[in-house]
């Protein structure tokens, strides 16, 4: 009797200390997150899951991919881009810088691709932002990584760099856009028409 009654303490011992070490696990990513002015895995599928609304079904996957390859992210873009190609083509979007330290700021982003190319696209766009020091310093060109085009659960991201700033777009939408090409994206603090 004895021995049942020290292994149901220990078993509810053990309950408690799970339950403790699961409810502080999320709340130290999220303290971590605040405290280095980085967005966790749940901040971003959240403000995700809101943007992109019914079609984000697959976003917890891609979103998963992502930090497990890449880390917390210390800004992020939503926005809606349009896209059309015949062997040559262009891109040009809009959307809101979200950071933690310095509030958010307009961005429009614009970009030239040529290779075998075809269609035309809309989609909404979140833009991952990696290791940006400034809000400046994010306005520039930014070119892919080789192969870092992927798609999961019928959300496709890819990986664009420069120095050390790395942006990491997920989009979904309508249209169809077939292709393989090289370009960049080149992202403004005003709206223009020049992709270059």
């Amino acid at each position: 009797m004895l021995n049942k009654l020290h292994f149901r303490n220990l078993l509810r011992s053990l309950g408690a200390l799970l339950l403790v070490v699961v409810l502080t696990a999320g709340q130290s990513e999220r303290a971590a997150a605040d405290a280095s002015g980085s967005f966790s895995a749940q901040e971003i599928l959240d403000s995700g899951h809101h943007f992109f609304g019914s079609t984000s079904g697959g976003l917890a996957s891609v979103v998963e991919q992502i930090f497990s390859s890449y880390g917390m992210p210390n800004g992020y873009i939503l926005g809606e881009e349009g896209s059309g190609a015949l062997i040559g083509g262009l891109t040009f979007g809009e959307g809101t810088l979200y950071t933690k330290n310095v509030g958010d700021h307009p961005v429009f982003w614009q970009g030239p691709s040529i290779g075998w190319d075809f269609g035309g696209q809309g989609s909404r766009t979140m833009i991952l932002v990696y290791n940006l020091d400034s809000v400046p310093s994010l306005y520039r060109r930014y070119a892919g990584v080789a192969g870092s085009a992927y798609v999961v659960a019928g959300l496709g991201f890819t990986v664009l760099k420069n120095g050390p700033v790395m942006l990491v777009p997920v989009r979904t939408g309508v249209g169809a856009r077939l292709g393989l090409n090289v370009g960049y994206l080149k992202l403004t603090q005003s709206p223009t028409w020049n992709p270059f």
